[in-house]
């Protein structure tokens, strides 16, 4: 089973993701909680939830939450992040919740285009009228930070294309088409606020390496290569005194669950 490959990319290094890369997210979480009016009537599952950050987050509003994610090692994180809660380790399309369970599920680049039973789980765990976000990227390579991920293409041609088909749901009516197959109702598809940034080059590259894109570009060309790119990337955005900032395109959409 394929999902219980993620550990090894995403796992290896949990405390580097989650102090140094996930906090880049907050904005992204934020948002995505207002427009869906998180609070205290609501029961929420974020699928693919990492370190649990964003089940923190919904947690500081008031809403009742449980996570799956695939890494053991991230889901401890989120253990630690979200005391009491039902943190799964497993596979989001299968996650052994109950049907029509959930007022709310989010997935922050979690779910991706080429995981269509994760979406099909959504609709099953959510209650009639329940709703989802999704998160997903947008064109990295125009994104004023996009240059900061070049790291990343240093993975085998066969791996870079396959990042490719994941973030597929950026292209136009993608996302949409996505969840409608689903039996879901969306929603307009808008934009996020997605900023990468670090205190200086030794944050950035060791919160780089701590993502799966990272571990296989590590695999293939090695951790001196994948550090050389990084200060090879990261020059572009050095400023004395301030931090590595770079925005990159994110969308996002919403869909309900038909009553």
């Amino acid at each position: 089973m394929s999902w219980r490959m993620v550990d090894e990319g995403w796992g290896r290094r949990a405390a580097d993701f989650a102090a140094l890369l996930e906090p880049a997210a907050v904005r992204e979480y934020v948002f995505v909680h207002q427009a869906l009016g998180v609070g205290p009537a609501h029961r929420l599952l974020d699928m693919a939830c990492g370190a649990g950050l964003a089940m923190e987050l919904a947690g500081v509003r008031g809403a009742e939450r449980a996570g799956i994610d695939a890494s053991h090692r991230l889901v401890e994180v989120a253990r630690l992040r979200n005391p009491g809660c039902d943190v799964r380790v497993g596979d989001m399309a299968e996650s052994g919740f109950d049907a029509d369970s959930f007022d709310l599920v989010t997935s922050f680049r979690g779910i991706w285009g080429t995981t269509p039973a994760a979406v099909a789980e959504v609709h099953r765990v959510l209650r009639p009228g329940g709703r989802v976000a999704l998160t997903f990227w947008g064109d990295m390579a125009a994104s004023p930070g996009g240059r900061l991920l070049a790291p990343f293409r240093l993975a085998t041609e066969e791996q870079v294309a396959h990042q490719s088909d994941m973030v597929g749901l950026k292209r136009p009516g993608a996302a949409a088409r996505f969840l409608t197959d689903a039996g879901l109702e969306p929603g307009e598809l808008f934009t996020v606020p997605f900023v990468l940034e670090f205190a200086d080059t030794e944050h950035y590259a060791r919160a780089l390496a701590s993502s799966g894109p990272a571990y296989e570009a590590i695999q293939t060309a090695g951790e001196d290569a994948f550090r050389a790119a990084c200060d090879s990337a990261v020059q572009p955005f050095l400023r004395a005194g301030l931090p590595i900032r770079g925005e990159i395109a994110l969308y996002g959409i919403t869909a309900r669950k038909p009553t």
